[in-house]
């Protein structure tokens, strides 16, 4: 499935105003799409704003220097959000739109989704989507192409990062010979790619350090060392000083172990509940083990939220991963 991208234009034109949002726990592909369509879109002369559920995670905080992304609650309310169009970035799912989704399904603004997730619920909106897109960063470079707007230095930054966090840094399966052209172009804009990498990945805290440590200490093999599961509990935020969205890629750390070819890990929630996060390299198909549970995402990788105790999840999810993955391996 590709995107439209006559019609994206087409309808795009229509609007004055837009608001842009994407899924709560945001990460790179999310905001950088954000960032980088909103651009792309002023540019255009429309009025955007970006209006997310979830605070910007700390360390992802200079993909937004000037600070244009609102928390709704924080910085706007729901009754002062009004816009000719809301369009929806990096998911296709009411349970990742969170208190967003609220203000989506009381709007009578028009809704556009963009995104490169396989699974979609029905949000009553117009979709854009390209499963085979490696991140929707990707899809917002092909939407500034489409609506003859050039690259800037401040439209690629973010999209440059959204790329290359969506897939390791060029290291994933998704990756094409596409990716490397797109990542190109981004750039000849102006990018410097050891400048973001060390933003992303040579600013730790010493509590992320702590933490990661701690979840990998904790990390389980299964099936003759193909499986590996992994968890941490809403306790050890605070316990090691780390944040939240500190989780992010630690479970691919874990496939870094010789004969891996599946990852889970049970991520606790401040306020209750597991969030889990899936990822294959072979037959076993994440998007379709997180359907069981919720949730959805790619074959490669998948995410899904559990209410329970930790020992309750892994007694739902873990029976599903194991006969997945004895099917796939065997």
């Amino acid at each position: 499935m590709s995107v439209n991208w006559k019609a994206f234009t087409e309808q795009i034109a229509h609007y004055d105003s837009i608001v842009l949002v994407s899924h709560i726990r945001p990460d790179c592909d999310a905001l950088g799409s954000e960032l980088g369509m909103a651009q792309v879109l002023a540019a255009v002369g429309k009025k955007v704003r970006i209006i997310n559920a979830h605070r910007t995670p700390a360390a992802l905080q200079f993909l937004d220097p000037a600070g244009n992304i609102e928390v709704l609650g924080d910085d706007v309310e729901a009754e002062d959000i009004s816009a000719d169009c809301i369009m929806v970035l990096d998911t296709s799912a009411w349970a990742q739109l969170g208190d967003m989704g609220d203000v989506i399904r009381a709007s009578s603004a028009d809704k556009m989704v963009l995104d490169h997730h396989v699974g979609e619920d029905d949000l009553g909106a117009t979709m854009y989507k390209d499963y085979q897109a490696e991140a929707t960063g990707h899809l917002v470079v092909q939407a500034a192409d489409a609506l003859n707007v050039p690259l800037t230095r401040a439209i690629a930054m973010p999209l440059f990062a959204a790329i290359a966090t969506d897939t390791g840094w060029f290291r994933f399966g998704s990756v094409t010979s596409e990716t490397y052209r797109v990542v190109a172009r981004l750039v000849d804009a102006g990018v410097v790619p050891s400048e973001i990498y060390g933003d992303l990945y040579e600013r730790d805290t010493l509590g992320r350090l702590k933490l990661r440590g701690l979840i990998l200490s904790r990390t389980t093999a299964e099936l003759d060392g193909t499986l590996m599961h992994t968890y941490v509990q809403k306790e050890d935020f605070e316990a090691t000083g780390a944040e939240p969205s500190d989780t992010e890629d630690v479970i691919n750390m874990t496939l870094a172990v010789a004969g891996a070819q599946a990852a889970v890990i049970f991520v606790g929630q401040l306020r209750g509940g597991f969030k889990l996060s899936f990822r294959s390299r072979c037959q076993m198909d994440c998007n379709e083990v997180a359907k069981h549970f919720g949730g959805g995402g790619h074959k490669a990788a998948a995410g899904a939220f559990q209410e329970g105790t930790l020992e309750e999840v892994q007694q739902r999810v873990l029976p599903v991963v194991r006969e997945a993955m004895t099917g796939a391996v065997a």
